[in-house]
């Protein structure tokens, strides 16, 4: 969970806080402009899309193949917005050599535009969308699904893994959250203030104020507080997207929720059950992902696939290049491996 707890927790620093059915789909295409991300020539460009399911809208991101043996669907964390992941999911694409086609969904209200008008969304109704958004938007896909989900978005892959297991190949799990971490002191507070309204209130109107300030303000606020490390298309997300009162509060929102289901126990015997169609990828110092869950996988599912990555790209390893190019190599090796 939260790719947000790095720079959500800096910039709240700065501010004096603690840390941080059925409907037809209507798609229509657009073009992120090069001010907003930054591609890298070499690459097969990503297109963009605003998508309407289920009567909400969602970006898009998408990168076709001319003959694919599958299909990969990219879930991402909390906060949702997949211009995070443009590096990552480019390279990703490249890693493959053409071998799939890659899609990516962000969750429901936490887009640049308020387009839900306040309205804030569960854990379980973000789940339920990513269904719907494969019902109507992947139902003509006859190659397999190949899930790949980052921090909360792996808990989300999970449950899709279980409603579509007929059409789902294989789950990759990155730096996964799936269960609570009562170790975890940042986790603590995230907590305290997803479950107080007045907390979750305050802390969206005071980031809300960063993105009323000019984009250049903003830019240089956001790179004091997350450093230098970030690539281009992470900052611009960041400000773009996560510096939104709408968005804030839906990612507070989800999170309260993340954290009410996630203090269940994990579901150990579809895991056992499906450990071949799985793999799970650590970081040596993520809370979200500790080496303890690592460790209860281990013994409670033997023989599951599992990875540590021990260069330091930290859970938010997609807002540098370098994390990026490292996991997209990961994820195609782990593909590829499953595939031969």
């Amino acid at each position: 969970m939260l790719i947000c707890s790095t720079y959500f927790s800096s910039i709240s620093r700065k501010l004096l806080f603690c840390s941080r059915r059925k409907f037809s789909s209507k798609c229509r295409n657009s073009v992120m402009g090069s001010e907003n991300l930054r591609l890298i020539d070499k690459r097969q460009r990503a297109g963009f899309r605003l998508c309407n399911v289920s009567g909400c809208k969602i970006d898009v991101m998408e990168i076709h193949a001319k003959d694919p043996k599958f299909h990969v669907l990219f879930i991402p964390g909390n906060p949702g917005v997949i211009s995070f992941y443009v590096d990552f999911l480019e390279s990703l694409y490249d890693q493959l050599e053409g071998t799939a086609s890659v899609t990516a969904i962000s969750h429901i209200a936490q887009t640049e535009k308020n387009w839900e008008n306040g309205r804030l969304f569960s854990l379980q109704e973000q789940t339920d969308h990513k269904i719907n958004f494969i019902e109507h938007e992947l139902q003509d896909v006859e190659v397999p699904i190949v899930l790949v989900g980052h921090s909360i978005g792996s808990y989300i892959s999970l449950d899709i893994f279980k409603r579509f297991q007929e059409k789902v190949t294989y789950c990759i799990c990155l730096y996964p959250f799936l269960a609570v971490n009562t170790k975890s002191s940042t986790q603590t507070i995230i907590k305290k203030i997803a479950a107080s309204r007045i907390l979750c209130t305050g802390v969206s109107s005071i980031v809300a104020v960063l993105g009323l300030l000019p984009a250049w303000i903003s830019r240089i606020l956001v790179k004091n507080s997350v450093g230098n490390s970030w690539c281009p298309s992470a900052v611009e997300a960041l400000c773009t997207h996560v510096l939104r009162y709408h968005t804030v509060q839906n990612m507070l929102y989800m999170a309260m929720t993340e954290f009410e289901k996630l203090s269940e126990v994990p579901d150990w015997s579809f895991m056992r059950e499906k450990k071949s169609q799985m793999a799970f990828l650590f970081g040596v110092d993520d809370h979200w992902g500790p080496l303890d869950l690592y460790e209860e996988i281990s013994s409670k599912v033997p023989g599951a696939v599992l990875a540590v990555e021990r260069g330091g790209y930290t859970h938010a390893f997609s807002c540098t290049e370098a994390g990026s190019t490292w996991v997209a190599q990961h994820v195609s090796g782990s593909i590829k491996n499953y595939f031969s």
